[in-house]
């Protein structure tokens, strides 16, 4: 086994000798087993414990035991109490998330006080099959069918290249004990059920079921560097705007063409809260009828004609007054300057318009468009519904959501903001006076 595991942390490039390493101790066979090797091969190791007072006095006997292991084979020790269903109330999560953020957040922190290169931590073969089949019943995609990684940041897993029966064995060769954990043999959680009653089922059809399993998520791992980097490839070709920001749009016309575009989709949209479910609609409406919009709690998508278009979900757009020349704030990134001006020159500029000040009466709206919403667009006769003139202006169903008017006193609209003033109110040859307002976007 000695032999197995050292391979293993030389292929995977693991551990260095000339580096200090923590072992994650619970007490139980796997942990102490990895604690052991680690010090037959030569590796400067310390080791720390968390007691989470979750099992009473099996807590306090794990921590008993962790330290007398430790005292007899010289190993320095670190140990920490969690209240942790304190700490899981408070945080509103399950215990045993609770337990995970509390361990891994001590051992970041631990790493860095006694400068540890990474945290060493006990999963072997076995869990890592056991999580193959959990992320199967759960229908997982590719990611979650490749295992348990050898080393994921700073933790590292040098046993995966053996199973818990070797582990036992190595154990009982040397004469060494250890404690169980009463809550493993309880089988009411899906990990524990695959372990006690599934895997020892597949055992019996075939004995060398975990070490095929094992094989087949290797393989995996290997398909999914091919698979990551022909995703790359493909964002990189469809999606349009900062890859690392938002907004970003996708032509359905390059998607569709794609081999799998649903799974593109997945791909693209699970970071932003989409599930399996909204991706599957989303990808069966590319064909229907546009200005479909999907959400999440934090994001939108909308099918826009040809393109989908995913952005942030926006908090509701306010109304501000006007009441006088000046400058006025209307969001952390928005302002309009408001001021008579003598210079006659009328602005073809889109973030500013010029206006005959006699015709406009204070106080002025800036509020988002609404329905029914008229106005007699420069240049144009009669009145036409904002809607309709968005839609001809090719708007998608984000920015007419967030596209601003500014009324007069009598609710009247004098400017579709940044796309065009109002016919009524424009520069004649009888002008004497000037308004001119600019829509300051910051960035």
């Amino acid at each position: 086994m000695l032999n197995k595991i050292s391979d293993f942390i030389a292929k995977h490039q693991l551990l260095s000798h000339d580096e200090l390493h923590l072992v994650a101790l619970s007490g139980g066979a796997d942990s102490v087993a990895l604690l052991l090797v680690l010090q037959q091969l030569g590796y400067r190791i310390e080791a720390a414990h968390c007691n989470f007072h979750l099992r009473g006095e099996e807590s306090d006997r794990d921590e008993d035991f962790v330290k007398s292991l430790c005292k007899n084979h010289d190993i320095p020790l670190h140990i920490i109490h969690f209240e942790t269903k304190e700490y899981a109330s408070l945080h509103q999560v399950s215990i045993e998330m609770a337990a995970r953020d509390l361990r891994y957040g001590y051992f970041r922190q631990l790493c860095q006080d006694i400068g540890a290169a990474d945290v060493c931590v006990a999963h072997h073969r076995d869990d890592a099959v056991e999580t193959f089949l959990m992320n199967l019943l759960r229908g997982s995609g590719i990611h979650g069918l490749t295992g348990i990684r050898p080393k994921n940041g700073h933790i590292v897993r040098p046993l995966l290249a053996v199973c818990r029966e070797e582990i036992e064995q190595y154990l009982h060769s040397i004469g060494q004990d250890y404690v169980t954990d009463s809550t493993n043999l309880v089988d009411d959680v899906m990990r524990n059920k695959i372990r006690l009653e599934v895997l020892p089922l597949l055992r019996g059809i075939n004995p060398k079921a975990s070490e095929n399993i094992e094989k087949t998520t290797q393989y995996l791992c290997e398909a999914e560097k091919i698979f990551n980097e022909s995703i790359a490839t493909q964002r990189a070709d469809l999606i349009q705007g900062d890859p690392d920001g938002l907004p970003q749009t996708v032509s359905i016309g390059s998607l569709l063409s794609l081999p799998s575009p649903e799974y593109f989709l997945h791909e693209w949209l699970s970071p932003y809260g989409f599930n399996a479910q909204q991706t599957e609609r989303i990808y069966s409406q590319l064909k229907g009828e546009p200005s479909r919009e999907f959400l999440t709690a934090s994001h939108t998508l909308v099918i826009d004609r040809d393109t989908l278009i995913l952005t942030t979900l926006q908090t509701p757009m306010k109304t501000i007054k006007i009441p006088e020349e000046g400058l006025y704030r209307y969001d952390e990134n928005t302002c309009f300057d408001v001021k008579r001006s003598d210079d006659p020159t009328i602005s073809k500029s889109a973030d500013c318009v010029t206006l005959d000040a006699a015709t406009v009466r204070f106080p002025l709206t800036v509020r988002p468009v609404q329905t029914g919403d008229r106005f007699c667009p420069y240049g144009m006769e009669g009145h036409r519904l904002v809607s309709d003139f968005m839609t001809d202006r090719k708007l998608s169903l984000i920015d007419k959501r967030r596209q601003l008017v500014m009324t007069d006193c009598d609710g009247q609209i004098i400017w579709l903001v940044g796309l065009r003033s109002d016919h009524r109110y424009r520069v004649t040859a009888e002008t004497s006076s000037i308004l001119r307002i600019v829509w300051l976007l910051e960035k």
